[in-house]
């Protein structure tokens, strides 16, 4: 049975499709079966893992507003032991389309728990933003990803985003909670990095994961090639925190 990780953040450019691409892509290479589902009207993600995103058919769009099934708005084995649910710039008008739906915050919950036997990890990109499409993401979930990156205003907009993490807890979802939180955009050689990552370990009550992942050109440069940074790069160091971050999600039992 799939354990089902929404990545979130309201704030934007903190490394959060980065960490879904990378993260998904690390866990299939270590033989585990991933669906990633692109829940951001941007399609980074989709985009990032080498889809065309603007000539699709179907995507996570008519899915939720109910014009095609979800078998058929997968995308089969973009990677070895890695599918796709994609999404593009369509996905922005689904907040209004959903308006009045019965159980609109459940739509993707009720898709995804069809095929949870299918996969050991179902990875969701929740758009920047507190928004229905993110209530959907949190309400399929088992859990919630945060990255956070490495700069002055880190926990600007965290505390907010935990409180709606509860509210979906107390109302929609029981058994979510906080997965964890991840350090990006790391550089060593900066004291406002390092006085970050201690500010928030002081302040969160929450697991922080022990990888942390660097400031990488190669990991920048990746999602321009429609590669995840193991297929880019394989040695460089954004890969091998990738691939520790893979390990330690893997590691921690529900």
């Amino acid at each position: 049975m799939a354990r089902v990780i929404a990545v979130a953040n309201q704030k934007g450019g903190v490394g959060k499709t980065t960490t879904v691409i990378n993260l998904s892509a690390c866990l299939a290479e270590k033989g585990k079966k991933v669906l990633v589902v692109d829940m951001d009207p941007q399609g980074n993600t989709s985009s990032g893992l080498g889809i065309e995103k603007n000539d699709l058919k179907n995507t996570v769009y008519e899915l939720l507003i109910g014009d095609c099934k979800l078998k058929e708005c997968i995308i089969k084995d973009v990677y070895e032991n890695l599918d796709v649910i994609p999404a593009n710039v369509d996905l922005a008008g689904a907040e209004i389309e959903l308006i009045g739906l019965p159980d609109q915050q459940y739509i993707l919950k009720r898709n995804l728990d069809t095929i949870k036997k299918s996969y050991d990890f179902i990875i969701i990109d929740c758009p920047p933003s507190l928004n229905t499409l993110t209530i959907n993401a949190m309400s399929s979930a088992d859990s919630v990803l945060v990255p956070i990156q490495c700069e002055y205003y880190a926990l600007e907009g965290l505390s907010q985003l935990l409180h709606t993490i509860e509210l979906v807890k107390d109302r929609m979802n029981k058994k979510l909670f906080v997965e964890g939180v991840v350090f990006t955009m790391y550089d060593a050689r900066t004291n406002l990095s390092i006085q970050v990552v201690e500010n928030v370990k002081d302040t969160l009550k929450q697991n922080i994961y022990k990888t942390i992942i660097p400031r990488n050109v190669r990991l920048a440069e990746s999602p321009s090639h429609g590669l995840p940074i193991i297929k880019y790069d394989s040695k460089s160091a954004g890969a091998e925190s990738y691939r520790n971050l893979a390990n330690e999600v893997i590691a921690l039992k529900k």
